[in-house]
């Protein structure tokens, strides 16, 4: 499919009647267009299961990438980490096609490249080409689709190491590549990463900026197109699109069309109250 087909999809996190809703504006934009989704399918809002089962219904048309909450359903399917209180996973994991599910969802991606869009969860590292992010995407991907994803699970939560080095190994470099591209937000120009704060753009740490704002980063010669920071809201750059509009905390579900850049968007309930 072209571009004109294809749009990208903010953080849905379990808000499936949000996705019905969005999924109607585009069809009747673009009948059977490609949706890649940015992330956190799951969790917090009010519906993952039918969510989860939608998005695996559409087969080719679409393709997601995995964000931190997919993780944690697929860590918490397995007594890795414990369901938190604001968690709407359980209504997966007692599903009688959880299985079935899981293995689907272990083996997206965590980074895609479309017609010069790099799509990802959180952010690259500064020192990443898009290139060089999609290789590394692809090291964890091999491991969370092999015989030993579980094992892998086990060692896959952690802060450190906060800067990416060519000579990580193991466990190590695999965490530094997750960590960064599923939960970045701030880091500093040499790419140490900062996992506490939340807030917008304009009030991180000092010595920390948003990892799209520091100079010089290596994936400027593309279009990134990510989620993950809802306190960001809609971000449209010339080489930037921020697509987590809030959906589960009543806030926006919002679809770019990545050719024309395309607005299309649906008003959530609020599901969580932040906290």
């Amino acid at each position: 499919m072209t571009t004109n087909n294809t749009y990208a999809i903010g953080d849905l996190q379990g808000c499936y009647q949000s996705l019905v809703e969005l999924l109607a504006k585009i069809d009747a934009a673009t009948p059977q267009a490609k949706l890649i989704f940015v992330g956190d399918l799951v969790n917090r809002g009010p519906n993952s299961l039918a969510t989860l089962r939608l998005i695996r219904s559409l087969g080719d048309r679409a393709q997601a990438v995995l964000g931190n909450h997919d993780l944690h359903l697929l860590a918490a399917a397995h007594g890795i980490r414990k369901l938190h209180r604001q968690d709407t996973l359980a209504q997966i994991l007692d599903a009688p096609d959880c299985d079935e599910l899981l293995n689907w969802l272990r083996q997206r991606p965590l980074a895609l490249f479309e017609n010069s869009h790099l799509l990802l969860h959180a952010g690259a590292l500064p020192q990443w080409s898009a290139a060089r992010t999609l290789a590394l995407a692809r090291e964890v991907e091999s491991v969370l689709r092999g015989p030993d994803w579980v094992a892998f699970l086990h060692e896959m939560y952690g802060n450190e190491p906060t800067r990416w080095d060519d000579a990580l190994q193991g466990s190590a470099r695999l965490r530094c590549i997750v960590n960064a591209l599923t939960r970045l937000r701030f880091c500093t120009e040499d790419g140490a990463m900062e996992f506490t704060a939340k807030e917008s753009s304009g009030t991180s740490l000092p010595g920390y900026l948003p990892w799209f704002d520091v100079p010089q980063r290596q994936t400027e010669d593309v279009t990134v197109v990510f989620g993950h920071w809802s306190t960001l809201g809609l971000t449209l750059r010339p080489n930037l699109i921020g697509l987590d509009t809030g959906c589960v905390w009543g806030g926006q579900l919002t679809a770019v069309r990545l050719q024309d850049r395309a607005l299309f968007q649906v008003s959530c309930p609020q599901a969580q109250k932040p906290g």
